[in-house]
């Protein structure tokens, strides 16, 4: 939350895989991501999370968190031709 009470970032899990993350983004490069991050791997053992092959903002911030890309996938979840990268961190 920001001063006025507004949220500036949320991550979904489902079980510990990453489902969503989003940070207002105005407010990117200030840690709200990793705190997240941070967060979800305390109460997981591993997570592991699917990004968009075209998106390498995202993609880069994950490995920079320490994630390594596991596979890849020409389509995405719903058959469409967007590539993904399956991604983990272990512990």
């Amino acid at each position: 939350m920001d001063d006025l009470d507004l949220p500036t970032g949320f991550i979904g899990l489902n079980e510990s895989h990453v489902e969503m993350l989003f940070i207002e983004p105005d407010l990117r490069g200030q840690g709200i991501g990793r705190a997240l991050l941070d967060h979800a791997r305390h109460s997981r053992s591993g997570l592991s999370v699917d990004v968009n092959e075209q998106n390498p903002e995202a993609a880069g911030f994950y490995l920079h968190y320490g994630f390594v890309q596991t596979g890849r996938s020409p389509l995405d979840g719903e058959g469409r031709p967007f590539p993904l990268l399956h991604m983990r961190l272990e512990g």
